[in-house]
């Protein structure tokens, strides 16, 4: 079971999210030397506030097996990577759906929206730190599933 990584495009990942770039309509600030790419995504939480975790996580690399794919139902969560390398996002419209995967280039992150599935964070190379806003509350928020047979993803032709 092969998917091929397609590379991320605002078009593309609209049904799962928004990607965060800096392209398109921006404002001046600070006397002129910085472009503000202003409201890029929906920051979605219920019964909690919005919160900045920082996550490190293993750098893997493609072809890449997977068979976890999760879902957050009570809160969007945005992944800003803290370096300028390409990481991969795995996506689904649901377990029974076969999963999407896809390449940022370099300067993206994304913000997942509530409740959809994905694959868990998938840096390629080192570090993998990234800066996460997501929902911080007390009640559970992660939902899990594990497909029967693993599905590789190989890098875009």
């Amino acid at each position: 079971m092969h998917i091929q990584a397609l590379p991320l495009t605002p078009e593309a990942f609209a049904p799962f999210g928004d990607v965060l770039e800096a392209t398109g309509d921006f404002r001046l600030i600070n006397e002129g030397l910085c472009r503000r790419h202003h409201d890029r995504a929906l920051i979605d939480v219920a019964d909690a506030r919005p919160g900045i975790s920082i996550f490190l996580a293993e750098p893997r690399a493609l072809p890449y097996d997977f068979s976890l794919i999760e879902r957050h139902p009570e809160g969007s969560q945005a992944f800003l990577p803290m370096h300028q390398n390409p990481f991969l996002v795995i996506v689904s419209k649901g377990p029974e759906a076969t999963p999407q995967a896809f390449l940022t280039n370099g300067a993206q992150g994304i913000n997942l929206h509530r409740g959809v599935w994905h694959g868990v964070l998938t840096p390629l190379h080192a570090p993998g730190l990234f800066a996460v806003v997501d929902r911080i509350g007390t009640t559970p928020n992660l939902e899990e599933f594990s497909y029967p047979r693993p599905f590789t993803v190989r890098a875009p032709e």
